[in-house]
């Protein structure tokens, strides 16, 4: 198989790697020795090998079957989740759980066991993965819920093997729009109140990241449920076609703009029809919206707290209001207990994802947060994280050790490992 040299990184652009990279059109031609790669919709290093090689699996990207009497979908791993969601929601099926981008594929929603606005009701990607067909070296191994391969795929980064395809329990919908209550919070303990005793499918909160004071945690509650009728016309996607200047994230434009977007939801607050994608997957529309941080990229730091550490979490919040260093991107959500993984993210609790320009200090920011994350009994997002370190991470997925048994059984040469398994230690026997 061809492969062709070039620089690549993930969506936030502050890390990058060298190194070959293989474009199969058709399952027989992974060789199952390299790790897979999709849209590098992951922030960090997880998509990454450098000086080494990795095979792109977007040209695989078929539906292989559907079962239009129970919602079962089996598609290949290269399958954006947007496209899917946009061939079978007008025919009242929708992928029970989708992340915050339609560009994540099948095989990362995997990697990641990603999870979505109701997560609280229907939990995490892999809890809605009947199987999984995987490549390890020249053999074809499948996976299924219950056994330790299993476990270990979902949110194991690659390192069971690529993975070729896999089948979807997909769940009836009403149609491809939603109908989306928009409220204003004004603080903190007001947003949690209404977080936990709301009863919609679907919540997500933006929160000023940048409000200080009796404002902290002010933002915007969003409670949505799918409906039928008029599709409302989407707007057009925009591109950024350059990298925007340092000045254009400073923290007074940041303040203005969140300001302004706090009150574009009227005091009353007001319910609006969208569009499935629109809800879903608000920035896809704009192509190449990182490079609104600049050429030097950014990081997200996104973590998430058991229920009783909420406060611990406010003051994570108020670390991060006073830096001065937030974006207007910063999303809380309430999580319930679903995760299918030895290295899934979600716990029953609070999760808070906050970008920050890649500027000095950054770092050291970071780490701060990461170390308070720890304290709390949390953890930190994988398809997030560039710069945590192998101690702060090895406390928080108690189950790294039964992972690493499997991975280390199935890989036992470590042909899939990356950039981030070697940054943080997460294959090597303790």
């Amino acid at each position: 198989m061809r492969t062709k040299t070039d620089t690549y990184s993930g969506w936030g652009r502050a890390i990058s790697a060298t190194g070959e990279i293989a474009r199969p059109e058709r399952q027989a031609h992974v060789s199952g020795h390299q790790p897979a790669i999709g849209n590098r919709r992951s922030y960090g290093d997880a998509a990454l090998n450098d000086a080494g090689q990795v095979v792109d699996m977007t040209r695989l990207d078929r539906i292989l079957g559907f079962d239009d009497a129970n919602g079962e979908l089996h598609g290949e791993a290269g399958g954006p989740l947007g496209k899917l969601a946009e061939i079978f929601a007008p025919k009242g099926w929708l992928l029970t759980v989708m992340p915050g981008t339609g560009f994540a594929t099948v095989g990362g929603a995997i990697a990641m066991e990603v999870h979505g606005k109701n997560h609280h009701v229907h939990g995490s990607f892999g809890q809605h993965v009947t199987e999984i067909t995987l490549k390890q070296g020249g053999q074809i191994v499948k996976a299924y819920p219950g056994e330790v391969l299993f476990k270990a795929t979902m949110g194991g980064l690659g390192q069971t093997g690529v993975v070729l395809s896999a089948k979807l329990q997909m769940m009836a919908c009403k149609g491809d729009i939603m109908m989306v209550t928009e409220r204003r919070m004004p603080d903190w303990a007001t947003f949690i109140e209404h977080l936990n005793k709301s009863d919609a499918t679907y919540t997500v909160g933006w929160i000023d990241a940048t409000a200080t004071g009796e404002a902290l945690g002010r933002g915007i509650l969003e409670e949505a449920e799918t409906a039928g009728g008029l599709v409302p016309k989407s707007k057009p996607s925009k591109t950024v076609p350059f990298n925007a200047p340092a000045w254009a994230l400073s923290s007074p434009i940041v303040k203005s703009f969140n300001a302004m977007y706090y009150k574009r939801v009227p005091a009353k607050g007001r319910t609006v029809v969208k569009p499935i994608d629109a809800f879903f997957f608000p920035l896809d529309k704009i192509h190449d919206w990182n490079k609104l941080y600049g050429k030097r990229g950014f990081h997200q730091f996104q973590c998430v707290v058991p229920l009783k550490q909420v406060d611990a979490l406010k003051g994570i919040l108020r670390v991060i209001a006073t830096s001065g260093r937030a974006s207007p991107l910063a999303v809380l959500k309430r999580m319930g207990t679903g995760r299918a993984g030895h290295l899934s993210f979600p716990m029953e609790g609070y999760t808070l994802a906050v970008d920050f320009p890649n500027k000095p200090g950054v770092e050291r920011l970071m780490a701060e947060l990461e170390s308070a994350t720890r304290t709390a009994g949390g953890r930190l997002y994988f398809a997030k994280d560039a710069l945590s370190s192998a101690e702060q991470v090895a406390e928080m997925y108690p189950e790294l050790g039964e992972w690493r048994d499997t991975v280390n059984t199935v890989d036992p040469d470590g042909h899939l490992e990356t950039n981030l398994t070697r940054r943080l230690g997460l294959r090597n026997a303790k």
